[in-house]
């Protein structure tokens, strides 16, 4: 009776053991195939994008409108600096503006009579011209009359000593000469009158000419003034700060009253609208993550909420160990001649979007888990 109890026994115990060890393998094969085909690290942090906030214009600020770790959606007014000077310089480039327009104007005006001007001088030079060819024939026809009245007296008065010709003849002969002389310069005046008035005209014709092309020097300012006015405007709108996007303010420092620089930060915004947690995998798992995967996400301030997230990207770049390597300089490379027995698999950062964030949970740095689930 023992010795069947005690048989009983022992074979309960071996039992018992080989569903334990099988038990083990089996849990055993179970970890190992979902560290291969779900690889998960608690080595993830939360991250998000975020942005200094620095002001465009200096001033004195009249109005900060937020606190230090306030939540602002977009569109929300951040602070605001004394805009007076601002408003005083887009006021004056306005004015400048004006005054160069009405310039214009006047210029415009005074142009439009001198095209007339030149109208009426481009006439003047016509006429000018045709007075000047006819004078030049009248003075050619002249001068031929003359010519022939003085050649006929002088074929005259050698014929009165032979008395082929009469006085008469010979004083008849002296005054048509006298008269076709005075009426050759008489035509050589009017000629060089007819000359002097078109050289006026062509020198009031130029001078108007001259006149109107005064008027694109101020046309060309035109864009430099309507630039300072648009620069004027754009820094009395940076006046007023508003967030562009939905985020947190941090490292607020600054208080109303204090001066600000431009391009100095006076608090920083943590863009609220994606969060990510960016896992450190081992260098042998990222063969099972590709992107698009799903994936798990707890965070430690609040670890029994499963949060879940795609994978958005593989690291392809971590800063090289110099003890494997050694040491990059001038000259020759400086490897150490050591040899580690232990070496330890790299980690390369896997960025997980996270598609249902609570925002009161999430900080940047916060610590995290990560899982990737697969396809």
């Amino acid at each position: 009776m023992n010795t069947t109890t005690n048989t009983g026994s022992r074979r309960l115990g071996l039992t018992v053991s080989i569903a334990i060890v099988a038990g083990a393998v089996i849990l055993g094969l179970i970890v190992l195939y979902h560290q291969n085909f779900h690889p998960r690290t608690e080595d993830a942090e939360v991250f998000a994008n975020f942005i200094g906030i620095a002001p465009q214009v200096e001033g004195p600020l009249i109005r900060l409108n937020v606190r230090d770790n306030q939540f602002v959606k977009k569109g929300e007014l951040l602070y605001e600096i004394d805009e007076r000077p601002y408003q005083y310089a887009l006021e004056r480039a306005i004015s400048e503006q004006a005054t160069l327009e009405g310039q214009i104007s006047d210029e415009r005006r005074r142009i439009a009579a001198l095209v007339s001007a030149v109208s009426v001088s481009q006439a003047n030079i016509h006429s000018a011209e045709a007075d000047v060819a006819s004078s030049e024939r009248a003075v050619n026809r002249q001068r031929a009359e003359w010519t022939y009245a003085s050649n006929n007296l002088h074929r005259l008065e050698p014929l009165l000593t032979k008395q082929f010709v009469t006085v008469d003849q010979i004083d008849r002969a002296k005054t048509s000469e006298i008269a076709e002389s005075e009426a050759l310069r008489q035509a050589e005046s009017r000629l060089q009158l007819a000359k002097a008035e078109l050289n006026s005209s062509l020198a009031q014709h130029e001078q108007s000419q001259h006149a109107v092309t005064t008027l694109e020097p101020l046309v060309n300012q035109r864009g430099a003034r309507e630039a300072a006015v648009k620069n004027a405007r754009y820094n009395l709108d940076n006046c007023r700060v508003y967030a562009p996007f939905d985020a947190r303010v941090t490292n607020l420092t600054i208080s109303e009253g204090a001066y600000a620089h431009v391009g100095q930060q006076v608090f920083t915004l943590i863009d609220a609208r994606t969060w990510w947690a960016i896992g450190n995998f081992r260098e042998g798992q990222l063969k099972r993550i590709s992107p698009g995967m799903r994936a798990d996400v707890y965070i430690l301030s609040k670890s029994n909420v499963r949060f879940t997230g795609v994978v958005d990207s593989i690291g392809f770049g971590v800063t090289p160990d110099p003890d494997v390597i050694g040491t990059l300089q001038p000259g020759l490379p400086d490897v150490q001649r050591t040899l580690n027995w232990v070496h330890l698999a790299s980690r390369y950062p896997v960025r997980v979007r996270v598609e249902n964030p609570t925002p009161d949970l999430f900080r940047v740095g916060e610590s995290a888990v990560v899982t990737i689930r697969g396809n």
